[in-house]
């Protein structure tokens, strides 16, 4: 065997370290010149989306992976850690577990073919010389937030218009009118950003969104949520809905949309700022756009505003380049994917860490590792459904979502590491799960 891994961002790098724990012969390509992905902070316009305020929005206690957790790294690490942190912590991972040797760094990849069902042929760039390689296997890592996707309105729009991809800081929009795009967690985390240095910052809804703040009772939201993880999604979903509405109201008491679909049936935007910019008068709520005329915006209710920036915060591709569309093109439509990870008809092609969960991907991506790495070595085996496997899944998500680009992918954070964890060997059992143990053990 030999094994091509794309991308060394927070996935690429667990699929490296399980593949390279079976002595399995593999190696890593990645365009940028450290370990990171996304989470390699830049002020220049790079591959990153992060800017320089982000910070994740699920706790450390559910984002880390159970082989090198946040304590091995950094026991001071924040609650919810900043993207130095993170960047810190995925090379540390790297670099406890030896994974330098096997990755190539500065080396994009240009196209892979399979040219028999054994075959890969993979053609990569460095410095300008192209290279042509073959392996048995390809695993794909190359994430989902790099492509941005713009929005479409009738009109144009003359003052500077970017997408939040090439939102670096907000200092650029000092003093001047800006207009936020969207509801997710990024346009709320640049519509809180701006409203700091701007002359003004409004942001536009063209649905409602469930904000949901950080803390609970002084705890992480999600580790407060995770109590209730034995409970059905339905009843479960149920009580999260009340919890939110008692702390923090309707939507209209802040001047946002009000929430039309069950929850879950968008991805809830983390948020502890927004709510309190809007009723502090820094951050003014609007309607869906009309249209565009100059630097004047038509909203939905026919009022007229001028602005000077907007900010596009409307997701991403997901894109795949290095393959034909013929072949591979999950840009639109369903994922036909069992467990986000196999595909229906090619065996030796894994994708790892494409998934949304509503919670963080790397423990997941963790997990389809240790799966993918114990069939290469035989320890495991798929079953011979695969494609009608792969069939259900598309046909029973998780969640019902509204049909948009964004909500292809979507798991349950809880379910899905539940599903991914029935596919180990009996005898797995994480590190992490290991302490717990002894510490009982010393306890009893």
């Amino acid at each position: 065997m030999k094994i091509a891994v794309i991308g060394v961002g927070p996935s690429g790098i667990t699929a490296l370290k399980n593949l390279v724990d079976q002595g399995l012969d593999v190696v890593a390509f990645d365009r940028n010149h450290e370990v990171g992905g996304n989470w390699i902070y830049s002020e220049n316009e790079s591959h990153s989306s992060v800017f320089e305020t982000t910070h994740i929005i699920s706790s450390k206690t559910l984002s880390q992976y159970a082989d090198f957790t946040f304590d091995d790294f950094d026991p001071s690490v924040s609650d919810y850690p900043s993207h130095d942190e993170l960047r810190r912590y995925f090379q540390a991972y790297a670099k406890h577990f030896n994974l330098y040797q096997f990755i190539r760094f500065g080396t994009l990849v240009n196209h892979c073919e399979q040219t028999d069902p054994n075959t890969w042929e993979i053609t990569t760039e460095k410095d300008g010389i192209q290279s042509v390689e073959k392996f048995t296997h390809l695993v794909v890592c190359n994430g989902h937030h790099w492509k941005p996707r713009y929005p479409n309105y009738p009109g144009e729009f003359s003052g500077e218009f970017i997408h939040s991809h090439n939102f670096k800081k907000a200092a650029p929009f000092a003093g001047k009118r800006v207009l936020v795009i969207g509801g997710g967690n990024s346009a709320c985390d640049v519509a809180v950003e701006t409203s700091r240095v701007s002359e003004k910052t409004a942001i536009s809804w063209r649905r409602g969104y469930q904000i949901v703040p950080k803390f609970f009772f002084g705890k992480p939201s999600d580790v407060v949520a995770e109590q209730s993880k034995w409970l059905p999604i339905k009843i479960r979903t149920f009580f999260n809905k009340i919890l939110l509405k008692v702390m923090l109201g309707d939507n209209k008491l802040y001047g946002l949309r009000p929430i039309t679909e069950p929850f879950g049936a968008t991805h809830p935007t983390i948020n502890d700022e927004l709510l309190h910019k809007l009723r502090h008068g820094k951050v003014k709520p609007k309607l869906d756009i009309k249209r565009f005329e100059g630097k004047n915006v038509i909203f939905e209710d026919d009022s007229k505003e001028e602005y000077d920036a907007i900010v596009a915060c409307t997701g991403y591709w997901l894109s795949h380049p290095f393959f034909d569309k013929e072949l591979i093109n999950y840009s639109e439509g369903p994922v036909p994917l069992w467990l986000k990870m196999f595909h229906p008809s090619i065996s030796n092609l894994y994708f790892i860490g494409m998934f949304q969960p509503l919670g963080c991907i790397w423990p997941g991506a963790e997990l389809q590792s240790k799966i993918m790495a114990n069939e290469l070595v035989g320890k495991w085996k798929r079953p011979d459904s695969i494609r009608e496997l792969c069939a259900k899944e598309v046909a029973n998500p998780h969640y019902k979502q509204i049909n948009t680009p964004r909500h292809t992918i979507t798991v349950d954070f809880h379910l899905f590491v539940k599903e991914l964890k029935k596919q180990l060997p009996k005898d797995y059992i994480s590190k992490e799960a290991k302490a717990k143990v002894q510490q009982e053990e010393m306890s009893s």
